[in-house]
C-alpha cells in the first residue's frame, strides 16, 4: 500500500518538478531548499529507501507559489489517486 507521503511526493514530482528546467529553479520559485526538492524526487522515484514526509509548512509554500490553497491541492490529489 502506498502511503499518503508517497502519493504527495509522486504528484509534486511528476506534475510540477519534472516540468521545470532544474530542481534548483523549482526550489527558488517555490521558496524551498533544493535539498527538499531532492527528497521529494527521491521519494517519488523510490531511491535509497527514502520516504520523505512533506511538512505542512513546506507544502503550504509550494501551494502558495502556485496560487493554490492546501484544500485545493488535496482535492486534486484525491481526484487523481486513491487516498
Amino acid at each position: 500500500m502506498t502511503g499518503v507521503s508517497n502519493i504527495i511526493c509522486n504528484y509534486i514530482y511528476k506534475n510540477w518538478i519534472q516540468t521545470y528546467k532544474s530542481q534548483r529553479s523549482f526550489a527558488l520559485d517555490h521558496n524551498i531548499e533544493e535539498s527538499i526538492v531532492r527528497k521529494i524526487k527521491n521519494t517519488a522515484l523510490k531511491i535509497k529507501d527514502i520516504n520523505y514526509n512533506v511538512p505542512v509548512n513546506t507544502l503550504q509554500k509550494i501551494c502558495d507559489a502556485r496560487n493554490m490553497k492546501l484544500s485545493e491541492f488535496f482535492k486534486v490529489i484525491e481526484n487523481t489517486t486513491k487516498l
